[in-house]
């Protein structure tokens, strides 16, 4: 309902291209300045107590607007402000609630999971547009305003009303900063996030074209009112909600990158149909496909996303996907605004579709992953026996790790090491290398480095079932009467001074 409020509000207050683009923009641009520190922070704080102030916060920007727009003093400015104070409340709370998704559900059922919060989300969508469209023509877009400051005070009812269950922490909670590094550190050197966030940012840059230019395309190619861009926003919904219950059918047959494909093709025609399209079964019928395309790449890519990121990285992890798709929407609504603006609407949706068909096929090389393994916590990394009364940030340190491998599998033995390498830089390690001694040839020395003996601890929080799985892959190659030898050696130097 914001969305329609929001957008025909602008129409009316400064009918460019631009400015009702950047609508969108505004909306979305705080989510990719600050989703990835939200995660860092919903990472290492009580998610439900996190989750009910960024409602407030929210609600608190919702009705500020209200009450401007009611007391008819808003202007452009103020309209994109408080849409920009209620996309830095969405970004606050977005990491953190789709990180809860596997809390409250057990991982076989993941996938139906984050298809009910997307079929949920869209069935909102098709209703809120229509509502939003004859509220706005009866009364007034502050009321619209009002109302969504009231719907955040219900989300806070039912966080009051959950009781979140968690395990007692063993280890300090993260530093922010520290937090916040692990997190670009693991999106670095994970390659199946890295895959999803390219995908999903080089789709919705054109994928945004839709929804910043169908305001102008409602009011100004149809002549029509609220109560039509109402329409026709929940016609995107009802095309969601189709797809969102066809989709299980489709992942039977169809893994998720050729889904992505196809979805995009989808879009291509929805667009070019939005463009050129007159007659409004026409423009309704882009519209149900948009819908189906948007919710079939979108729950693709979370699902994705979600089950290639542990729990002790999920809301960051998260924070830096959603960084990336919402920066293309801003990034992207500014741009065909701009265009529409010098070249008309039609020619830059089509110029949208064309582009994304183009990325796709550039991009096919970045394989969305189908499943990222078991990543609970295997905890099987032995504590190692240390001077207990070390304080526990000293540092750097070192881990080395000794092999004996028989020459004739030397090579693939350093070839399988190159999962190690990215397991051990993902979870901590600042540096690592692989050694082999000039005397004893059979000899390796696997060695890498860690900030502090706090941080070493964190790594064996971190090592999940699946790492397992790969150290054990690469131990069988060692030949030694007893396992790998680990040591660990903390700087002697005063370093943090």
């Amino acid at each position: 309902m914001h969305d329609v409020g929001a957008g025909w509000l602008m129409t009316s207050l400064a009918p460019s291209a631009l400015m009702v683009a950047l609508v969108q923009a505004a909306a979305s641009l705080p989510v990719f300045l600050l989703a990835l520190p939200a995660g860092a922070i919903a990472d290492s704080v009580d998610r439900r107590r996190y989750l009910i102030g960024t409602m407030l916060w929210s609600a608190t920007g919702a009705t500020g607007l209200a009450a401007a727009t009611l007391a008819g003093v808003a202007t452009p400015g103020i309209l994109l402000t408080g849409t920009a104070a209620i996309g830095i409340g969405t970004a606050l709370t977005m990491p953190a609630w789709a990180a809860l998704v596997p809390e409250v559900v057990p991982r076989p059922q993941l996938l139906a999971a984050i298809a009910l919060s997307s079929l949920g989300i869209n069935l909102a969508r098709a209703v809120g547009p229509a509502l939003a469209g004859f509220v706005i023509s009866a009364t007034d877009p502050g009321v619209v305003f009002l109302l969504n400051a009231l719907s955040f005070l219900g989300i806070v009812a039912v966080l009051l009303r959950w009781r979140r269950e968690t395990s007692p922490p063993t280890l300090p909670a993260e530093r922010f900063a520290a937090a916040l590094r692990a997190g670009l550190r693991y999106v670095r050197h994970a390659a199946p996030l890295r895959a999803t966030m390219v995908r999903g940012g080089t789709f919705f840059l054109f994928a945004s074209s839709t929804w910043a230019l169908l305001p102008l395309l409602a009011r100004n190619e149809l002549a029509g009112d609220p109560a039509l861009y109402g329409t026709l926003l929940a016609a995107v919904g009802l095309g969601a909600v189709g797809g969102a219950m066809v989709l299980p059918r489709l992942r039977a047959r169809l893994d998720r990158d050729r889904l992505v494909g196809v979805a995009t093709v989808l879009f291509a025609a929805s667009s070019l149909g939005m463009a050129w399209a007159r007659a409004l079964p026409g423009v309704v019928a882009a519209m149900l496909a948009l819908g189906a395309a948007w919710i079939t790449v979108l729950s693709s890519l979370q699902v994705a996303a979600q089950v290639s990121l542990p729990a002790w990285v999920r809301a960051r992890g998260l924070a830096a996907n959603m960084t990336v798709f919402m920066g293309s929407m801003a990034v992207g609504s500014a741009l065909w605004g701009r265009l529409a603006d010098a070249t008309g609407i039609p020619l830059a949706l089509s110029l949208a579709a064309a582009g994304a068909l183009l990325a796709a096929a550039a991009t096919r090389s970045w394989r969305i992953a189908s499943d990222g393994g078991d990543l609970a916590p295997s905890l099987h990394w032995p504590s190692p026996l240390v001077d207990p009364d070390a304080p526990t940030d000293r540092g750097p340190v070192m881990v080395t790790v000794d092999y004996r491998i028989p020459a004739d599998q030397a090579e693939a033995f350093v070839a399988a090491m190159r999962e190690v390498r990215t397991q051990r830089l993902r979870d901590g390690a600042s540096t690592w290398h692989l050694f082999r001694d000039a005397e004893d040839t059979e000899r390796f020395v696997e060695s890498f480095m860690v900030e502090s003996w706090l941080e070493h601890l964190r790594q064996h929080e971190r090592v999940t079932h699946a790492d397992r799985d790969v150290e054990e892959r690469v131990r069988a190659f060692h030949k030694g009467e007893h396992p790998p030898r680990v040591k660990h050696l903390i700087a002697a130097y005063p370093w943090r001074q």
